[in-house]
């Protein structure tokens, strides 16, 4: 079973931003970092964007597109979520982190223990 968790989206056909009530608890600032984020996306290149995590607590950037959307910038598309995953990349793996301890139940892994 391919279970999936969505963050949050955005989408250009709708103007509206989606943040999941489940993440209510999120800092203010990283829910105005994801809707900036979102919003800033759907603007350049259209269409809808989400934010996914997958069973094993990996965020992953979905795209879509309606399928008479001419406008939507698919190469831009392609290219914009690559320097999301770069610029982002702290964010991104706070928020796996987050999601692994909160709702899949693993323990933090301490970095300062001893080998």
């Amino acid at each position: 079973m391919n279970e999936e968790f969505v963050l949050c989206a955005a989408s250009a056909y709708e103007k509206k931003f989606y943040l999941n009530p489940e993440f209510d608890t999120l800092p203010e600032s990283i829910k105005e970092e994801l809707q900036i984020m979102c919003v800033l996306y759907t603007e350049d290149v259209g269409g809808i964007l989400m934010l996914v995590f997958d069973e094993d607590g990996n965020l992953e950037l979905k795209v879509d597109h309606e399928e008479n959307d001419f406008a939507f910038d698919e190469i831009g598309s392609v290219l914009k979520v690559k320097q999301l995953q770069q610029t982002k990349r702290e964010l991104f793996e706070s928020l796996e982190l987050f999601f692994k301890v909160f709702y899949l139940g693993e323990e933090i892994p301490d970095e300062k223990k001893p080998c």
